[in-house]
């Protein structure tokens, strides 16, 4: 059996949306989703799970919604310059060393990110483990613009032009490319060894998502998901 670790990361410090992870939806704070899941696949899995936040609300609100924990992230790690990926590294390295094992994957559910479903988790897993080359894959969802044909940047003769640039008349003959939703991510151990470890590696894969899904960084995605969460039109 795999030994596999879920871990939540939830900042306290949101700016985009003040409170973030635990605001109400649909009558639950929204960590409550994702610890809900969480909690699903580890027992499915015999995993373990934890909680990494700086903020003694979301500790207390966690352990309401049955997800107690003994680890507080470290505050050089919960500044707005810190990647999410060291923030991980650290959790995974505190939970080693209190099981007295190493870990084989590491399952990251993103509060932020909550429209997901076990089958898409256990996809996750499932396409990483049978790709023994692999060292990441994380959930994406089909994109309207694509930086080959109609997204535009600033260069260095201070003139715009596509992205990345090529030279195609329609977007369907542009390459195939796809929005990172930070639903789920799942990390081989190893990949986290690098001294800077990126969810987008040298060996990554992607699973693309048949259903709606989309990560909330500004106020609007949150009304946007509370509406659709209180008319019935989701169900999370």
């Amino acid at each position: 059996m795999q030994n596999i670790l879920v871990t939540i990361l939830a900042r306290g410090g949101s700016k985009g949306i003040p409170g973030k992870n635990i605001r109400p939806v649909g009558g639950k704070p929204l960590i409550a989703y994702t610890i809900s899941a969480a909690k699903k696949f580890a027992a499915r899995h015999e995993a373990d799970v934890i909680l990494s936040t700086d903020s003694d609300q979301i500790i207390a609100t966690a352990e309401e919604w049955g997800l107690p924990t003994d680890y507080r992230r470290p505050a050089y790690l919960a500044d707005d310059h810190c990647g999410k990926v060291d923030a991980i590294k650290d959790a995974v390295e505190h939970m080693e060393r209190r099981r007295g094992h190493r870990y084989d994957y590491i399952v990251d559910l993103d509060v932020s990110s909550p429209m997901r479903t076990q089958e898409d988790i256990e996809a996750c897993l499932e396409k990483i483990a049978g790709d023994s080359e692999a060292l990441t894959i994380f959930s994406v969802s089909p994109c309207r613009r694509n930086p080959y044909f109609n997204m535009v940047e600033r260069k260095p003769d201070g003139y715009f032009r596509e992205v990345c640039e090529a030279k195609f008349n329609s977007r369907q003959q542009s390459p195939e490319v796809f929005d990172i939703n930070g639903s789920v991510y799942v990390y081989r151990r190893e990949a986290l060894d690098t001294d800077h470890p990126r969810a987008v590696s040298p060996r990554t894969l992607v699973y693309p998502m048949d259903h709606l899904c989309f990560d909330l960084d500004e106020m609007e995605d949150y009304d946007r998901l509370q509406y659709m969460v209180e008319t019935g039109k989701i169900t999370l």
